[in-house]
């Protein structure tokens, strides 16, 4: 008995178990993984903070167009589909954490949901399987509570893929009719929320489809009415802005596609061996507990046979196998590397593992239940420890309540944090944008190296009033006070909280 419900019920022999049970079991299993603890752990810097602050900035300014960490930042370096996300959710159920958070619980949920469909076609008898290893793995578990794109880009690009299946291997007549337009839809959302990226599962597609059945074949996929459906969706906002912020464009494929992919000027592992380190970890504990489906699934997939035959029976297995490859190879090749990158390729794997194991895994065993609700609760005890008992020197609620208690008696409008940095993306990674959720006052990121970091401090008194600066200690009170005379505004010292000291100043 695993969640409420028998597991011998679903598996007892050979007949496939009713969709409607199997499917109740997979969402309790989502909810119960998803939902603890989602809203008992603060923003993590700087990833969860940059985005929820952006939410936040969109909601106080009204703007929902052009995203921005503060009223004189933007930051056009994600599209917006995430901020309006999080932004929807703190609309309806109040500026929390968990309320941040909760798209990203039901994101889990719904790929769960989208991984049982695939299950069907994958391996029919148990559909059930390729969820339950997605969910109970250790990576995609984790990452379930993480705010970021790629938990919503995993699920946009699930949609994706499950909209080729249903057009390549339907069902039905209307799987044939729209499991294209669910593809193009699928991936018009993926490039509304991480751009380029959101459409690598598109190689695998092209490829399989190339492989099996002829270049005349891929040209089908790019029917006039689907491919409009992706147009609209995913780059009327990109027309949108380049058409209002002129050099909008070359920041595009400059900094965000040619500069992540071919420089390091993001510092993210880009050495020869990055990939290695980045990505090895990912795979070898983020799969746990499945490495015996997983070792059997890379056996066969390393076969040159099992290619030919899958490429002979028009094999769905040869889709995941590309779908999990060639992203792979493009995020090795790239000179920007994070973990996260690699989250939506977990979902081919998943339905490789449980295609390997579906004629042998027994959930009606009770050694397998019991080691499965075991590994459950393990599970939501690390995210029990994260929540409680880990994390407060990168927790911005933590960070919020120690400035409050430094500044307590203050009245101040916004946060500046002055950073002596050495380059720009510093402050992005530097500043606790996360403190604007918990101290309701807007945050700005001021780089102290920059020639116009007077200006910028200035602009940020004189939109604000009273602010508090935090001013890196590396930073002298005379060339602050030298900074402030370009606006005649004056800083009191007051305090200090880690490596900052406290100024309140006005003008």
């Amino acid at each position: 008995m695993i969640g409420g419900i028998d597991a011998r019920a679903i598996n007892r022999g050979a007949a496939p178990p009713r969709t409607s049970r199997t499917l109740l079991w997979i969402v309790v299993l989502g909810i119960l993984l998803g939902f603890t603890f989602q809203g008992s752990r603060g923003l993590w810097g700087p990833d969860e903070g940059r985005y929820v602050d952006a939410a936040l900035q969109m909601m106080d300014s009204g703007n929902y167009m052009v995203p921005a960490y503060s009223p004189a930042e933007l930051n056009f370096s994600k599209p917006p589909l995430t901020y309006w996300v999080i932004a929807g959710s703190m609309q309806l159920f109040g500026r929390n954490t968990w309320a941040a958070r909760l798209p990203y619980a039901l994101a889990y949920l719904a790929t769960l949901l989208i991984l049982f469909a695939m299950g069907r076609k994958v391996c029919p008898g148990k559909p059930w399987l390729a969820p339950l290893v997605y969910a109970t793995s250790l990576f995609p578990f984790l990452t379930s509570n993480i705010i970021s794109t790629d938990v919503l880009l995993t699920l946009a690009e699930s949609v994706a893929v499950l909209g080729f299946m249903m057009f390549a291997w339907p069902d039905s007549v209307l799987q044939r009719r729209y499991g294209r337009l669910l593809m193009w839809l699928g991936f018009g959302l993926a490039f509304l929320i991480k751009g380029p990226p959101g459409l690598l599962p598109l190689l695998a597609i092209i490829a399989f489809t190339v492989l099996c059945d002829g270049w005349r074949a891929a040209g089908r996929l790019f029917a006039a009415g689907d491919l409009l459906v992706f147009l609209v969706v995913g780059f009327t906002w990109y027309v949108l802005v380049i058409s209002r912020y002129s050099g909008l464009l070359h920041y595009f494929i400059h900094d965000e596609v040619y500069g992540r992919i071919f420089t390091n000027m993001y510092v993210r592992h880009s050495g020869s061996f990055g990939w290695i380190v980045v990505y090895a970890p990912v795979l070898i504990f983020g799969t746990l507990p499945w490495w015996g489906g997983a070792v059997r699934a890379v056996k066969v997939a390393a076969s040159p046979s099992s290619w030919r035959t899958w490429r002979e029976k028009r094999s769905i297995r040869l889709l995941l196998f590309l779908w999990f490859v060639l992203p792979f190879v493009v995020f090795c090749l790239a000179k920007s590397r994070l973990p996260l990158y690699l989250l939506p390729l977990f979902l081919p794997l998943a339905l490789l593992v449980a295609s390997r194991m579906a004629p042998a895994f027994d959930l009606a065993s009770r050694r397998n239940a019991f080691l499965l609700a075991a590994w459950v609760g393990t599970l939501l005890s690390i995210k029990a420890v994260t929540a409680y008992a880990y994390g407060a020197h990168i927790d911005d609620d933590v960070g919020a309540r120690e400035v409050a208690t430094a500044a307590v008696g203050i009245d101040y409008r916004a946060l500046v944090f002055v950073e002596k940095a050495t380059d720009s993306y510093a402050i992005e990674e530097q500043t606790p944008w996360g403190m604007r959720l918990y101290l309701g006052k807007p945050v700005y990121g001021i780089r102290w190296m920059d020639a116009d970091a007077a200006t910028q401090i200035c602009a940020a008194i004189k939109a604000q009033g009273q602010s508090l600066l935090l001013i890196d200690r590396g930073i002298s009170r005379e060339d602050l006070e030298r900074a402030l005379g370009h606006c005649q505004a004056s800083a009191t010292p007051a305090g200090a909280w880690r490596k900052y000291l406290l100024f309140v100043a006005h003008d």
